[in-house]
C-alpha cells in the first residue's frame, strides 16, 4: 500500500432495501457465511483503500449488530428510499474535513468484483481532478473513483438512483477507464434469480 492510497477513502454503498428481493436489504444478504457488506468492506481493504466509509439505510440497526465493521466510519442516509443517488450524497459529505483526497465508491450487491479491480482503479489516481472508472469490455462500470474536487458536482447532480450517472456522462472526456473484464465479474444482485451469485 502507498501513501496516496492511504488518502484514497473507500465508499461502500450499502443503504439500499432490496425491494426487487422482497425486502431483504442486500447488506444483510448471507455470503460466504457473512454478511454481504462485510464481505465488501473486506474487498475495498484488500484492494488498498484507505479510510473506509459504510452508507447503511435499511434496517442500519439489524446490520451493525449483524456485521463487523470495526474501523468503518458507519454513517445512516434517512433517505435512503429515495435511491442511491442520496446514498452517495450522505457518504461524501461523511468525508469533507476528513483529509481525503479522493472516494472510491463500490457498490454492496456486486460480490463479483474483488479487490484486484479496486487495485487497479487506485493506481490509475493522480490528483484531486481524477475521474476514474472501472470498465467491462470498454463499458463503464465500478468501482469509480472519484478525486475531491469533483465531490460538490457529484452531490449536486445526485438524484434518485442514478447516483454520480449525470455528472460522469457531462464530464466523459476526463474520465480514465480501466478495463478489469479480465479479474471482475460486475454483476449486480437485485432479483431472486441473482441469489445464485452468492456463495
Amino acid at each position: 500500500m502507498t501513501d496516496t492510497h492511504d488518502q484514497i477513502a473507500g465508499l461502500l454503498l450499502a443503504a439500499g432495501g432490496g425491494r426487487r428481493l422482497g425486502g431483504r436489504p442486500k447488506a444483510l444478504l448471507t455470503h460466504r457465511g457473512r454478511p454481504l457488506v462485510e464481505h465488501a468492506v473486506g474487498v475495498l481493504r484488500a484492494g488498498g483503500c484507505g479510510p473506509v466509509h459504510v452508507v447503511l439505510g435499511a434496517r442500519a440497526e439489524e446490520v451493525r449488530e449483524r456485521a463487523e465493521l470495526g474501523g468503518c466510519v458507519v454513517v445512516e442516509n434517512p433517505d435512503w428510499a429515495e435511491g442511491m443517488g442520496s446514498s452517495l450524497r450522505v457518504g461524501l459529505a461523511s468525508l469533507a474535513g476528513t483529509g481525503a483526497r479522493a472516494a472510491l465508491v463500490s457498490l454492496v450487491d456486486q460480490p463479483g468484483i474483488g479487490g484486484a479491480a479496486v487495485t487497479r482503479v487506485l493506481d490509475a489516481y493522480r490528483d484531486g481532478n481524477s475521474l476514474v472508472s472501472a470498465a467491462y469490455d470498454g463499458m463503464r462500470g465500478h468501482p469509480v473513483l472519484f478525486g475531491s474536487a469533483h465531490w460538490a458536482g457529484i452531490a449536486a447532480s445526485a438524484t434518485g438512483d442514478r447516483g454520480a450517472r449525470a455528472y460522469l456522462g457531462a464530464h466523459e472526456e476526463a474520465i480514465t477507464l480501466v478495463e478489469c473484464g479480465d479479474v471482475a465479474e460486475p454483476y449486480d444482485i437485485d432479483t431472486e434469480a441473482d441469489l445464485g451469485h452468492l456463495e
